[in-house]
């Protein structure tokens, strides 16, 4: 990966939906040169989708919260994974070091809403406890920050 590649990704992390021609004129090279890098860079696996950001309260989701999950002796790590990724409401699952296992990001509509997710969570198989913390406000998410020169 070289250096126009890096500007590449990062124009794209910035606006997904900038078009090759616009891409073109960023770093310098034709539309069609533009699709075959990043066509390379997908099959490579660093570019790994696309995605519309959208505002959770103005889809209902107006509650956010991080819950780690502390894992029983004898569960299995991805059995865990795998019936967590059946819960809508967990936006995001990092496995983590420290006393939790996972930390979940959790979007739901009210404090019912997490509640009613939290029995669940912690009903799962494998799960020996759960650790809430309520978001009060979001100062930024999704941050595009700049990449390292070396990737």
């Amino acid at each position: 990966m070289d250096a126009v590649d890096r500007q590449l990704i990062q124009a794209l992390r910035e606006n997904g939906r900038a078009s090759y021609a616009e891409l073109g004129r960023l770093v310098g090279l034709s539309g069609p040169s533009v699709t075959d890098r990043i066509n390379r860079l997908e099959q490579a696996g660093v570019i790994t989708g696309y995605r519309a950001t959208v505002a959770p309260a103005a889809l209902g989701l107006g509650v956010t919260a991080l819950v780690g999950l502390q894992l029983s002796d004898a569960a299995d790590h991805e059995d865990v994974a795998g019936r967590l990724r059946d819960l809508d409401e967990i936006e995001d699952c990092w496995f983590i070091a420290g006393d939790d296992s996972y930390m979940l990001k959790v979007r739901v509509g009210d404090v019912d809403g997490l509640e009613h997710t939290i029995r669940r969570l912690s009903g799962t198989k494998g799960v020996a406890r759960t650790r809430t913390t309520i978001v009060l406000s979001t100062k930024w998410e999704n941050r595009v920050g700049a990449l390292p020169e070396e990737v």
